[in-house]
């Protein structure tokens, strides 16, 4: 099928990209921009007037649930929610029933995801056998099949000499290291950030060392194995600064945070909001305003949403005993957009820490319009308001704090392989 999208801003950042043109696909993938093929006559004409048109988003960090927590979400309802939020490529990490510790289950992941046809699904495999933080995992085997990297998602592991033979082993193989920066016997069972308000509470705290003492012993390693490493989820300003420091020494390592670390802080904790419980936890004014800096200048090279739905229950328990995360696809986009209304930084800087930042993270073929790529293609009004509540959200997992916020930026269609897998009605 042929279909010209017309009259739309297409931005695309890794193309450096912005103006007002058409844009053409014929048989799943982009053939031109602004001037049509010869002889390209279209079976569907889209019209984007008043509209942004850029690569589909690509998220870094997505818990699908599946295999294992099906009662949570599936992988088809939340590549559905994600396509509903113009994300058209996923990552998500080994902590499923059963670890990604094994081929088969890689498969699988991306079986089920191919099934379903709303997005695609690249795993991180486990960086060690059942994520128990002991015996590293068949790292060439899995990502023979299909593992983007490895991960021990938020699992401790036994010592740094295992992070060491591991990262010398994912080095060998060209995969990047994930790592969920928190030192485990400094976060002891927290469950807040370590300040006044979680004193206030009396519930358990994080503190920031836990995360830049992590922070600084991966370095130290990267030193010494020129491991690739990405630090998914940091919190803090100070872990900031010593990512920083390490991409001005010219070491092979970035970092992202999650949309929601860039607008809420653990004020929010007041009352005691279950919606609030994140790992790593909401942490100070400062250090909000530090993640917002840390894209600004590049340090931060992407936003991921951290997507973990829940079913109901799991958030109702007194708050140190209920499940950490937000229900998250659908409010990445316009949470990154009320970045760039806040004055933080311009729109086509945002449109690539959502795109090919993070796709060149993953080493994947997505995050732009070049002609030859996949039709994979988000469509949205940046203008149009709209209110996040229950009764429209596509994910199984309704625990967000952002219901009943009103929003701004709305995805109106998003194309995968030049097929339509959610169009705004």
């Amino acid at each position: 099928m042929k279909i010209e999208i017309s009259n739309g801003r297409i931005i695309d950042p890794a193309n450096q990209l912005d103006e007002v043109q058409s844009l053409f696909i014929a048989d799943g993938k982009i053939v031109a921009i602004g001037t049509a093929p010869a002889a390209f006559n279209a079976d569907s004409i889209i019209d984007a007037s008043g509209q942004i048109v850029c690569p589909g988003l690509v998220d870094l960090r997505a818990h699908l649930r599946e295999p294992g927590e099906e009662h949570k979400g599936t992988i088809a309802s939340e590549t559905r929610a994600a396509a509903r939020g113009g994300i058209t490529t996923l990552c998500c990490p080994p902590n499923t029933h059963p670890v990604i510790d094994t081929p088969a289950v890689a498969e699988l992941v991306q079986r089920h995801a191919d099934a379903a046809g709303f997005a695609r699904v690249f795993p991180l495999g486990a960086l060690t056998q059942g994520l128990a933080g002991s015996a590293i995992t068949e790292m060439h085997a899995l990502k023979t099949a299909g593992c983007v990297g490895v991960s021990n998602a938020m699992q401790p592991l036994g010592s740094t000499l295992i992070l060491r033979r591991a990262m010398e082993y994912a080095a060998t193989h060209s995969l990047t290291v994930f790592i969920h920066a928190e030192e485990a016997a400094l976060a002891n069972n927290g469950c807040v950030h370590e300040g006044a308000v979680g004193s206030r509470l009396g519930l358990p705290g994080i503190p920031i060392a836990a995360e830049t003492v992590a922070v600084a012993a991966t370095l130290a390693l990267v030193e010494e194995t020129g491991a690739r490493v990405h630090f998914p989820m940091l919190s803090s300003e100070r872990a900031l600064q010593k990512i920083a420091r390490a991409k001005y020494d010219g070491q092979p390592v970035s970092c992202d945070v999650s949309a929601h670390h860039l607008h809420l802080t653990e004020i929010d904790l007041l009352g005691f909001n279950s919606q609030c419980h994140v790992r790593p936890p909401l942490r100070t004014q400062r250090d909000m305003e530090g993640l917002r800096k840390g894209i600004a200048n590049g340090t931060v090279a992407a936003i991921c949403s951290d997507h973990q739905p829940h079913e109901a229950d799991a958030k109702l328990a007194p708050f140190g005993a209920t499940e950490a995360g937000i229900s998250a696809l659908e409010t990445l986009l316009p949470l990154a957009l009320r970045v760039v209304d806040d004055g933080v930084l311009p729109m086509t800087q945002m449109i690539a820490s959502l795109t090919d930042q993070p796709a060149t993270i993953l080493g994947v073929e997505a995050g732009t319009l070049s002609p030859g790529r996949q039709a994979d293609i988000c469509i949205f009004d940046p203008e149009r308001y709209w209110t996040l509540d229950s009764n429209s959200m596509l994910s199984r997992g309704h625990n967000t704090p952002f219901l009943n916020w009103e929003m701004k930026g709305e995805v109106t269609r998003t194309l995968l392989g030049g097929k339509t897998v959610y169009e705004c009605t």
